[in-house]
């Protein structure tokens, strides 16, 4: 009857079980009309970009990047401490060996003795706390949540890690354009300076024309070094992300213009709560603390251990194994707290901590909410402005075509092809500016999704 009653008693816990609280999820995200179930953060991220550079780019970081590589570590830590908290469920085994020998003292203890002695033993013991009240299981179910957090904290390491990745190279083929619309503006006012130096040499052109001219060709000569100085930098900063010495990053045949990310709904946002690993991590750090304050209220309750021993004692070597120096004890041993006032301290301690993690899963729902809604949101208006911005730079470069005709027909100055020109820079800049501005927003959203997180092909 005593056994079974052991038995039996390990199936309550005391303290509360969890359970996931509830949020205010709304209906749909906003700035998203469709609210349909698919989303492209189910894709895995090679679905979602299509350059083979940046693919190749993002599978160096996935295997390189130390910080993915020192959240792995963090796993491993966690999953070990698990395991230890798990293994007092089993009873745990010692043995020991003494061999001594001396006068006045047996085993240490001051023992009148009129001649020299010896002893010798050989023994092995065991001992086994019976988990009445669950205190164990809430140690291992709090062990075993802090394993799944650090696992979710990897993933979250990984989804930003994707999307760094991405928006690093982005920006790297934004300077490309830039510099190359650089290149081709300095190149153009030059030419429009050699034409004005040539005819002000000639006495046609007046000074103010060709000064203008020589100024807007070294302004744009002076954004190169600084294109190429950012340029350099990017690519240093790529090379960190992918765990690598600074370097150049090839991008063969690569433009921002040819990026084009799927047009995908982004779900439901029940679904978020499901996918994103910050959240399912702050979850897990819930649980986690939860199972603490069913560990401080079976601490409050009385422990029930066994103990055994078996071995042998004798005063020499060969007697050993001669059944007189048996030597064997079990014991059951209860014990529990009758004035502890640091016990009722922790209970309330653990309890302001669930609340604490409670607190900040609820923040972590809101602030993921608010993530998608303001990706979305750009996502729509920067598409929109990159519209606008397009026609606008067609309509300079039409001007530009325009005035250079009228200029061959000797119904304008070269100033007024000039004036045109300058106009054309700052809006070819803004239009790239604009471009990536939706490609990073594509990303953004992608990431505060949780989408990305499946490792390579």
């Amino acid at each position: 009857m005593f056994l079974a009653t052991i038995l039996l008693l390990p199936g309550c816990a005391v303290g509360p079980n969890y359970h996931r609280p509830a949020v205010n999820a709304p209906a749909a995200f906003r700035g998203d009309t469709r609210a349909v179930t698919n989303s492209f953060a189910d894709l895995p991220w090679w679905q979602v970009f299509h350059d083979d550079n940046l693919q190749a780019l993002i599978r160096t970081a996935l295997t390189n990047n130390y910080d993915l590589r020192i959240a792995v570590t963090r796993v491993d830590q966690a999953r070990a401490l698990a395991a230890e908290a798990r293994s007092e469920y089993f009873p745990q085994a010692d043995y020991a060996a003494l061999a001594s020998r001396g006068r006045n003292a047996v085993n240490g203890s001051v023992t009148p003795s009129v001649k020299t002695q010896s002893t010798y033993a050989l023994d092995a013991s065991a001992s086994w706390e019976i988990d009445l009240w669950g205190r164990v299981r809430r140690l291992t179910e709090s062990a075993r949540a802090q394993y799944y957090a650090s696992q979710e904290a990897r993933r979250d390491v990984q989804v930003s890690l994707i999307a760094q990745v991405a928006q690093d190279y982005f920006q790297l083929l934004a300077l490309d354009r830039e510099l190359q619309i650089a290149r081709d503006t300095t190149n153009s006012f030059g030419d429009s300076f050699k034409i004005f130096d040539e005819r002000l040499r000639g006495g046609i052109a007046s000074k103010l024309e060709t000064s203008s001219a020589e100024a807007l060709m070294d302004s744009a000569a002076a954004t190169i070094p600084e294109l190429e100085r950012q340029i350099i930098l990017q690519e240093n900063q790529i090379c960190v992300l992918l765990g690598r010495n600074p370097g150049p990053v090839p991008r063969p045949n690569a433009s921002l213009d040819a990026q084009s990310p799927p047009e995908v709904p982004p779900g439901l946002p029940s679904t978020l709560l499901e996918r994103r690993p910050d959240v399912r991590e702050a979850e897990q750090n819930l649980r986690s603390a939860n199972a603490q304050v069913g560990v401080a209220v079976a601490n409050f309750f009385p422990q029930l251990s066994l103990t055994g021993l078996y071995g042998q004692v004798s005063p020499e070597l060969s007697l050993l194994t001669a059944g007189s120096a048996n030597a064997w004890s079990y014991a059951a041993n209860l014990a529990g707290p009758l004035f502890h006032s640091g016990l009722v301290a922790e209970y309330h301690g653990v309890k302001a901590l669930r609340q604490q993690y409670l607190l900040q899963y609820q923040q972590a729902v809101l602030n993921a909410f608010q993530e998608v809604s303001d990706a979305l949101v750009s996502r729509e208006k920067y598409a929109a402005e990159h519209d606008a911005q397009s026609r606008a730079v067609d309509a300079y470069q039409e001007a530009v075509r325009i005035s250079l005709e009228r200029y061959r027909l000797g119904n304008a100055s070269y100033y007024e092809v000039l004036q045109e020109q300058q106009l054309l820079f700052p809006a070819e800049n803004t239009l790239v500016q604009t471009r990536l501005n939706q490609l990073l927003s594509t990303v953004q959203l992608y990431s505060a999704l949780g989408g990305g997180w499946t490792f390579g092909k």
